[in-house]
């Protein structure tokens, strides 16, 4: 008995002695997330340590934090008017707590910080509508009958309930097709803006915007088209570089200055096989003027185009705006690739915010217009009053539940393939690492600050650390 206790004696001195000479350090969580789906945001916590030698099978992560890029303005999906819609039919008690769950910053909590809606209706609309609709063969320049009445029904009460919850969520709209009369086809699918209808489309804009600021919805940002290269979808506009060079400099632009209105406007919101694009536009002196940026998609290309476009333009800044998950895809493999290029990949090129599509769709990815995306997987299945999560749940949850708005961007590299991260020093003094490992399982270091952090990650996973 007493060599026990003076076991305990010589343990405690020995444990002083160790934090007085500042080899223990404060503590660092790590939260992690499986392939195999077996971890959803399991909660680790981890000893930072001066810094000392390790074995070097341990894959090494350095963060400098002296050097700082972007600073995040949030993640979070597309709350498309079918996503609104599905929401909105729950019972009144359940829709709230599932609202808190997305938009609250609680413990269980997304915390999700931006959202895109659609200007119109999108594709995962249940059919297709614009704001100002007509018998065929009528015109309205004037927009005398432009009327949010579609929104009004469900798109507008969800987006109110969300903003009571965050009343610091961003909302960014985006366009499919503009009223169909003011199309050379005449039709919801595909087609140019027409020229005479320049003047009216961008009032469009601005009485868009006014009308959503007086039902108590600001519009951070707008994009001019989305997926303006793809006139297949229903609804879709075909929009050239220099056709949105031209609406920007001379129409958008006077018009919301005429208006003082401040919303930013985003250019391009397409794939990232085409960067010159927005050089293109950006290149214009004028159209620059009134362009706050580049939104990106990566159905086609590689994360890398979004640092070409940085690059050229380092003044405007860059988003990722849409990536789908599907129903033939399965959780682990859109988990990891999501994690490693929409994520962490767009970040570590310059994006701001993350944004997947889409929020919320029932078992049979429904609703959707005719001709519209049939598979599109939502973050949330809505069967009735049944609420199920998936894949892209997890992928923007890895990083909006850690990684808050204002968190900056810092240098951080590793030593091996498989290992990928990005970092970033937080408003309130702390660090954190969105680490994404692609192989089998491996012990990880990060070093910043003279401080080392060592911890496990199971095969196919992601962990997000703070500290």
């Amino acid at each position: 008995m007493k060599n026990y206790k003076l076991k305990i004696v010589q343990c405690f001195f020995i444990m002083m002695l160790v934090i007085s000479s500042g080899k223990l350090c404060a503590q660092a969580i790590q939260y992690t997330t499986t392939a195999n789906g077996l971890q959803k945001f399991k909660e680790t916590k981890l000893a930072t340590t001066a810094l000392m030698p390790t074995d070097t099978s341990i894959v090494n992560i350095q963060m400098d934090v002296s050097k700082g890029f972007q600073k995040m303005e949030g993640f979070g999906f597309a709350l498309t008017g079918g996503s609104a819609a599905l929401i909105d039919q729950l019972p009144s008690t359940k829709k709230q707590i599932l609202l808190k769950e997305i938009f609250g910053k609680g413990k269980d909590d997304l915390a999700v910080c931006y959202i895109r809606i659609s200007i119109g209706a999108s594709d995962l609309d249940a059919h297709v509508f614009s704001y100002d609709d007509l018998p065929k063969g009528e015109t309205d320049s004037l927009l005398l009958k432009f009327s949010l009445s579609e929104d009004t029904l469900h798109l507008i009460p969800i987006l109110k309930k969300a903003l009571a919850i965050n009343p610091s969520l961003k909302i960014m709209a985006s366009p499919w097709s503009p009223p169909t009369w003011m199309k050379t086809n005449g039709f919801s699918m595909g087609g140019h803006l027409l020229k005479q209808y320049y003047a009216s489309y961008a009032n469009y804009f601005v009485k868009y915007i006014q009308a959503m600021q007086k039902h108590g919805i600001p519009i951070a940002s707008v994009t001019l088209q989305n997926e303006p290269e793809h006139g297949g979808n229903n609804p879709s506009l075909l929009m050239d570089a220099p056709e949105q060079a031209n609406f920007l400099a001379n129409y958008i632009g006077p018009q919301f200055k005429a208006a003082n209105i401040n919303t930013e406007v985003i250019l391009y919101d397409h794939n990232a096989d085409h960067p010159n694009y927005p050089i293109s536009i950006l290149n214009d002196t004028l159209a620059k003027s009134y362009a706050a940026g580049t939104a990106f998609h990566l159905y086609l290309g590689n994360e890398l185009a979004l640092s070409e476009v940085h690059n050229a333009h380092p003044d405007k800044k860059i988003v990722f705006t849409e990536q789908w998950t599907g129903a033939k895809g399965d959780f682990g493999g859109d988990l990891m690739w999501h994690l490693e290029h929409i994520v962490v990949g767009t970040i570590n090129n310059w994006s701001s915010a993350v944004i997947e599509w889409n929020l919320a769709a029932d078992a049979s990815f429904n609703p959707h217009t005719p001709g519209g995306c049939s598979e599109c997987k939502g973050a949330f299945t809505i069967q009735g009053d049944a609420v199920s999560r998936n894949v892209s749940y997890y992928i923007i949850g890895q990083a909006s539940k850690f990684i808050p708005v204002g968190a900056q961007r810092v240098a951080t590299s590793s030593n091996t393939e498989n290992i990928k991260s990005t970092g970033f020093m937080l408003a309130n003094g702390k660090k954190a690492n969105l680490v994404v490992n692609t192989g089998k399982q491996q012990k990880v270091k990060i070093e910043a600050d003279s401080k080392q952090i060592i911890f496990e990650m199971p095969a196919q996973s992601a962990s997000t650390i703070i500290w």
